[in-house]
């Protein structure tokens, strides 16, 4: 009844935020990389080289985020959703008449920074900054949105390729964005929300606001962030080279296809559970466990042949980005305040999209020069379980912070 009535409340800011995170996956890795086969070949591109320039595109994105994301500090949401909505349609656009890799190169740029980039801050943002006492599933219901995405666009876009190719596919996406996305997400957010409840829980919110250059000087945050990069740099990893996984198994392509289902149902799942803990409990409290899931997963993809690895792996990695996707956008609010959010969140999305531009282009030229797949896969597992015993340390730092200020 609860959440039915928190839903009533609230329902136009709440679906506002989840059709941006569900129209941000025009520029998520899972959806440009269901055209990767077909670039390779028209581009005669390898895995690393088609990797690096995505890597390119991508850390160049993550590089203009930090200056483009803080405008939502200084116009409203609808209006920053406003100019932000058609360069994501141009992007698309790019992508569907590029015929040099320049213009490959820029699209992918446009794709990332606004697409994963400004949509997914946008949502973030504005649902830290409105919403207190209950921000946990505010933000949970909001990052379903690219979970829905995740379940829904790669079965269409398959569909309709095979109708009208890659190419066309990318034009419906344009035109989606423009007469659906906007319009819709427009409507639902020009009328600013004002949070109706104060925390007043001393281990929850940041006990003054924090400037961004503030934050950069701040050790936990470092700290914090070396295990945040980990499901973006992890996932991003696995998916952008799904076709090579599966020609190195065995598996038919479809496998995977299949298993993103289940992931994103998973997903869905434990970004509810985790609101409502993060809710009872607070984000940074939450924080040493997220990555336990995602570390068992690699373990599985890493030393299973057989199909259901994929389908286990997929589940477990739904329960760590189902956590770390609600845990993520109530965190840095509770560390640093509201006041300079969207700049602080810039900040650390640049950093997340840092780690996915990392990802494909250097696991990609280590597949190149021969390097073991599932042992580098290994590698992203232990790497999981280190940096969470760091995190237990930055959560107690930080509540300990939080209670002397």
């Amino acid at each position: 009844m609860m959440l039915l009535t928190f839903l009533r409340d609230n329902a136009r800011w709440v679906a506002g935020g989840f059709f941006l995170t569900f129209f941000s996956s025009f520029g998520q890795t899972f959806f440009i990389s269901l055209s990767a086969g077909d670039i390779r070949a028209e581009y005669g591109l390898s895995h690393g080289g088609f990797g690096s320039l995505y890597m390119i595109a991508t850390l160049a994105s993550a590089a203009s985020l930090p200056f483009v994301g803080k405008i939502i500090d200084r116009i409203s949401v609808a209006s920053t959703v406003a100019l932000a909505a058609p360069v994501l349609a141009l992007a698309c656009l790019l992508m569907a008449w590029s015929t040099s890799l320049a213009l490959l190169v820029l699209a992918i740029y446009l794709l990332r920074l606004f697409g994963q980039g400004m949509f997914t801050h946008i949502a973030m943002t504005a649902m830290g900054r409105w919403f207190a006492a209950q921000r946990g599933r505010a933000i949970s219901l909001t990052t379903i949105g690219v979970n829905f995405g995740e379940a829904l666009f790669p079965i269409s876009f398959v569909a309709a390729a095979a109708l009208v190719g890659w190419r066309g596919t990318w034009l419906l996406a344009a035109s989606v964005l423009m007469l659906v996305a906007l319009p819709v997400i427009y409507a639902l957010l020009r009328r600013e929300r004002t949070p109706q409840s104060v925390v007043v829980d001393p281990n929850r919110p940041a006990a003054r606001e924090w400037t961004r250059s503030e934050v950069i000087h701040d050790p936990l945050f470092w700290a914090a962030m070396a295990g945040v990069l980990a499901p973006s740099f992890i996932g991003t990893t696995v998916f952008f080279h799904q076709v090579y996984l599966s020609e190195l198994r065995g598996w038919d392509p479809s496998v995977f296809a299949a298993s993103f289902a289940l992931m994103s149902a998973m997903n869905i799942l434990f970004a509810l559970v985790s609101g409502h803990l993060i809710d009872r409990f607070s984000a940074i409290r939450m924080l040493p466990i997220f990555l336990l899931p995602l570390s068992l997963s690699c373990f599985v993809l890493a030393f299973t042949n057989a199909p259901w690895g994929a389908y286990v792996f997929m589940a477990l990695m739904g329960v760590s980005y189902g956590f770390s996707s609600t845990l993520f956008g109530a965190l840095w609010p509770e560390l640093y305040g509201t006041r300079h959010l969207g700049g602080i969140r810039s900040l650390i999305v640049a950093f997340m999209v840092f780690g996915t531009a990392v990802g494909p282009g250097l696991t990609g030229g280590l597949i190149d020069a021969g390097v073991s797949y599932p042992a580098q896969i290994t590698a992203m597992g232990v790497y999981s379980v280190l940096i969470s015993v760091v995190l237990i340390q930055v959560s107690r730092r930080a509540l300990a912070r939080n209670a002397r200020n």
